[in-house]
């Protein structure tokens, strides 16, 4: 693999416009190579000679005293100054410049000092922010220590004004290892006057009754005591229930404080090493020897020199194995730094095996039903109304599922870091493969429920067994929701925990801030309208016992009817809810007019449900117009809003960065997207084939909607991914146990 796309493939996505423009300076580097060849075939190389210049034109003052014979054998002299902003900046001059590919020398070099000032400013910020954030786990630590002491010694004499103080004996640590812990933490051990016990205090003088619990995770109640103005911090109970929830807490904060430190530091090597990759290319192409002096600067400056980063993530591993492994070095270090998932080769294997079974069961059902010839047989009505709502409720959920490996594979492939953007814990995200499995895993076993089905129904041996013939679709219903809440650690338990968590949040919506999984789930459900349908279906067809002699009686009932209402609903209602939640905590405009879609639809998809049912002018007239309105409300939201295009009309009309390297890939997602909205709205005016059965149209159209979410899908995450690029957000915020009452009372 070439460096260029070793550099590209480790970077930090977030970041990627921090680290050295290699691309840049490599073509830079032809541009010089090409003059030069150019430059021999004409033969007008011209001899050459001492040129004293820099990039300005403009005489400069080096950081060293040099005499004149040390700058006519140098090739380059570097130079620093500090900007007005406090910052170091390089500058570049040529000591012997060659007049063929001159000023792409010139220009080359001026690049490349721009580019290390850049990533040497950027180091230097990132590093501060760490310190920053060090300042504050040790408090955090303090505040821990101090907590401890209070749990295993609850007869204590302290009061609530008392600074902490520590009788570190009680503790049970030997002598080397309180000092060497101290030391880390920046606390302070002393000798008590009696001479038997040594304590330690906190250089922060901790006062206990000024320290109170944040709220980590937001509940239902906490979003009431919100929405009151009461305080939402937790009195201190020392209890050692708490106490594990505080470690844990912590534990989380100070894993990911590492990775931090781990990106940061390889941000460095990673550049350093292309500063040094690019300046050897030039000595080879120049035929100079450059790279030396240039290093010997990167080497003395901030972004080699200094060792932040190293001393912090020695401390961290100490304090995290001493304290929340269990001094087990092994054990802690796997948690810091966790073993990168490799891709297995029986998953791959078994994703083509349930492949290959789902093929040949499409193949042997079209077989069976030509063999049998069933269809324009008088039970073919029937069937559709009852058991085929039934089944299509596995392909529509098979079909998003590839849909959304499809979007893996391309997120992975262009560099959205879709694992941080869903909020995913480290090495847990999945990747296409196994969601290929499990999609293909559940198409096998519906389709095999299919054949299983007719061919019982067919054959005159197994037809008075109909009662087990019409359960078997329920069987699989019952088996994928076994696997959804199974509590052991098998399928991929912490993916489908975490889309349980989700589901749960889409349905108490206001009650629970809005992240961007509960948001992007709920958008996927508004596509799963007929999916959710069908399993109202389910509850009426074997609730009612219909399934014992095959008809349906559910579409005569008015209950069931109000349920159409109800159900068809529940998602854009769950997105009108989490809309205006985020509207008044984020006092943004925009989400109002995102609720207003929202409502839209629901207005719409009520009317369409009313005109199914009643037939009248009035109910088409209004239907007609709601639905206009909402597919036209929602294509325009999806392009501008969603997807971030036709923003700028006097060029492309798409956004200035985009990951696709071919325009017309999003040319052609925005006419795709317009095209399946108004297949969405087929499905809203009810309009019916007389060479298809309803379902059939039903099924299709619903077919077309999920392909159209999976195409959002891609765009969506990539337009989310580009913000964060933006902004540098490569990290998710951890929140914190303790609040010190200074803090709050400075906010």
């Amino acid at each position: 693999m070439k460096f260029g796309e070793e550099f590209d493939g480790q970077m930090v996505p977030e970041w990627q416009q921090a680290y050295m423009d290699y691309s840049s300076l490599k073509s830079i580097l032809q541009e010089i190579q090409n003059s030069r060849e150019r430059s021999r075939t004409a033969g007008a190389l011209r001899p050459k000679k001492s040129v004293y210049r820099n990039f300005s034109g403009l005489t400069k003052r080096y950081s060293r005293a040099a005499s004149y014979l040390d700058l006519e054998n140098q090739d380059i002299m570097v130079s620093t100054r500090i900007g007005d902003d406090g910052f170091e900046r390089y500058e570049t001059a040529i000591m012997k410049v060659a007049e063929a590919g001159r000023e792409s020398e010139l220009v080359f070099f001026k690049t490349l000092d721009l580019e290390f000032d850049k990533v040497n400013h950027f180091y230097r910020s990132k590093v501060d922010e760490m310190m920053k954030e060090a300042v504050g786990l040790n408090k955090q630590m303090d505040a821990l220590f101090a907590y401890r002491i209070k749990v295993e010694r609850p007869s204590s004499s302290w009061t609530c004004s008392e600074t902490v103080s520590v009788d570190v004996n009680a503790l049970d640590c030997k002598e080397q290892r309180r000092k060497t812990l101290a030391d880390e933490m920046g606390i302070e051990i002393k000798e008590s006057s009696g001479g038997d016990s040594t304590k330690e205090s906190t250089p922060a003088a901790l006062s206990i009754d000024r320290i109170r619990l944040n709220k980590t995770q937001e509940t239902p109640l906490s979003t009431i005591r919100n929405i009151l103005k009461l305080s939402n911090q937790e009195e201190l109970k020392f209890t050692r229930e708490t106490l594990k929830k505080i470690e844990e807490r912590l534990k989380n904060v100070f894993i990911e404080f590492y990775r931090k430190l781990r990106h940061l530091k390889n941000y460095s090597f990673l550049n350093t090493l292309a500063i040094s990759k690019i300046m050897k290319k030039y000595d080879k192409i120049a035929s100079r020897n450059a790279a030396k002096p240039y290093m010997e600067m990167v080497d003395k400056s901030y972004l080699t020199s200094s060792d932040e980063i190293n001393k912090l993530m020695v401390r961290v591993e100490s304090i995290f194995v001493e304290h929340f492994a269990s001094s087990n070095r092994s054990k802690g270090m796997n948690l810091l730094r966790p073993i990168v998932k490799k891709e297995r080769h029986r998953i791959t294997f078994s994703t083509g095996f349930f492949v290959g079974c789902s093929v040949s069961l499409v193949i042997a059902l079209v077989l069976f039903i030509h063999a049998r010839n069933i269809i324009g047989t008088d039970g073919q009505k029937l069937y559709m109304e009852t058991m085929f709502p039934l089944y299509s409720l596995f392909g529509f959920i098979v079909l998003h599922m590839i849909m959304y490996a499809s979007n893996i594979y391309f997120w992975k492939k262009y560099r959205v870091n879709y694992a941080f953007i869903f909020g995913f814990k480290e090495g847990t995200e999945l990747g296409y493969r196994p969601v290929l499995l499990l999609s293909f895993g559940l198409g096998t076993l519906a389709l095999a429920a299919v054949l299983i089905n007719l061919d019982m129904e067919m054959d005159p041996n197994t037809n008075d067994y109909k009662t087990i013939t019409e359960l078997l679709p329920l069987f699989v219903v019952a088996i994928v929701m076994a696997i959804s809440v199974c509590p052991f650690n098998i399928f991929y338990r912490s993916s489908r925990f975490f889309f349980l968590a989700v589901i749960f949040r889409c349905i108490a919506a206001p009650l629970y801030k809005v992240s961007l999984p509960d948001f992007f789930l709920a958008d996927q459900l508004t596509s799963q309208v007929q999916a959710l349908r069908s399993l109202q279906f389910y509850v009426c067809y074997y609730g009612w016992g219909d399934f014992r002699l095959r008809r349906n009686t559910c579409r005569s009932s008015d209950v069931y009817n109000t349920f159409n209402f109800i159900v068809a609903v529940i998602p854009y209602w769950s997105r009108f809810l989490q809309c205006v939640r985020r509207l008044i905590e984020e006092k943004d405009i925009s989400q109002g007019f995102n609720a207003l879609k929202y409502l839209l639809t629901i207005v719409a998809v009520c009317l369409r449900t009313a005109y199914s049912l009643n037939r009248g002018n009035n109910w088409r007239l209004a239907a007609w117009v709601f639905s206009a309105l909402a597919t036209f409300y929602g294509t325009y939201w999806d392009i501008v809003h969603d997807w971030g295009f036709l923003h700028n009309p006097s060029k492309t009309w798409l956004r200035e960065k985009l990951l696709v390297p071919h325009k017309s890939v999003y040319y052609v997602a925005m006419v795709v997207n317009v095209v399946l909205r108004l297949a969405w709205l087929q499905t809203v005016l009810d309009f019916n084939s007389s060479f298809l059965h309803r379902e059939t149209m039903i099924a299709l159209l619903t077919i077309l909607e999920i392909i159209r979410r999976g195409i959002w899908n891609f765009f969506r995450l990539e337009n989310e991914h580009l913000n964060n690029v933006g902004k540098f957000r490569a990290f998710k915020s951890v929140p914190l146990p303790f609040n010190y009452g200074e803090e709050e009372d400075s906010r």
